[in-house]
């Protein structure tokens, strides 16, 4: 203590369990007053200030940010404070349920887990571990990579998309012919890791991997690039068939849609995750679908 009986702010930062920095901070956000600067420099803090400082830390230790907080001291009747404490009891509610959420989620995850149950790739949504568990473990890179690609949709794209993506893909897991003949295709794509862009495996096993594709998948690429039809359209014949034409001529709901995908960005980063050979498969595999899906039009 200085001899007026005051303290300085290193004394009151001690006294209040913070730091002289965060004292100058509060005083630059308008919570804490400023005292008038002394002819020697330095400023002398009074117990007001230290009560004040003490309120500032029950409230932010209570969750209220530093503008609420301001709000809060700058209200005398005690109104504010009643209502930053209701919203943030609110707030804390939502994070309860949130909580309580994913420890449903992980409890599920844990039984997965201690039963070998949960996929390689790990925690993915329910419509892609019941996928991948029908597809089963396989030993080809660009299997993995896909399997790969399919936990980055899990995670970016929206429920409803996701399920209907991964349904169209379900039949490839529940024919046992199907999956074998998509596992070979694999391996083949595999063993183009080191080939040449003029290999002629290249067009042949594009053919192969578009001729495999579910029927249910390549009807719901194709509409995801169709633009949905104006209101009133419905049930009106010609309208309808005036906007299966214009289907027709953009050529591709398929093809846009793929088109959009593998942009110059995120497609680009796709493709170029593939061997130079490999990539061609897949852009042709593209070209394939998008004729495929002009015809189912």
């Amino acid at each position: 203590m200085v001899s007026t009986g005051l303290m300085r702010i290193g004394e009151l930062a001690e006294l209040a369990g913070v730091t002289p920095r965060t004292v100058r901070h509060y005083h630059r956000l308008g919570l804490l007053p400023e005292p008038v600067r002394l002819a020697n420099g330095y400023r002398d803090y009074g117990l007001r200030h230290a009560m004040t400082l003490a309120r500032i830390r029950r409230l932010t230790a209570l969750g209220l940010g530093l503008a609420e907080v301001r709000d809060v001291l700058a209200d005398e009747s005690g109104r504010e404070l009643v209502e930053v404490l209701e919203e943030l009891d609110a707030d804390l509610e939502r994070q309860q349920t949130a909580i309580a959420v994913g420890r449903e989620r992980l409890a599920v995850l844990l039984e997965q887990a201690r039963a070998g149950l949960l996929p390689v790739e790990g925690p993915v949504s329910e419509e892609l571990a019941g996928l991948l568990r029908a597809l089963g473990p396989t030993e080809s890179p660009i299997a993995a990579k896909d399997r790969a690609h399919l936990v980055l949709f899990d995670a970016l794209l929206p429920e409803e998309e996701r399920t209907r993506i991964f349904a169209g893909l379900q039949p490839l897991a529940d024919d046992p012919g199907t999956a074998a003949r998509v596992e070979a295709l694999y391996r083949r794509l595999d063993a183009l890791a080191d080939a040449g862009t003029g290999d002629p495996r290249i067009e042949w096993l594009a053919r192969e991997l578009a001729d495999a594709m579910p029927d249910e998948m390549l009807r719901l690429l194709a509409e995801s690039g169709r633009e949905p039809p104006e209101e009133g359209e419905e049930g009106e014949e010609e309208e309808e068939r005036e906007e299966r034409g214009k289907g027709k001529e953009r050529a591709q709901g398929l093809g846009e849609s793929f088109a959009e995908f593998f942009g110059e960005s995120v497609g680009e980063a796709f493709l170029a995750d593939f061997a130079p050979a490999q990539a061609m498969v897949v852009r042709r595999m593209v070209q394939l679908l998008a004729e495929r899906a002009r015809g189912s039009l």
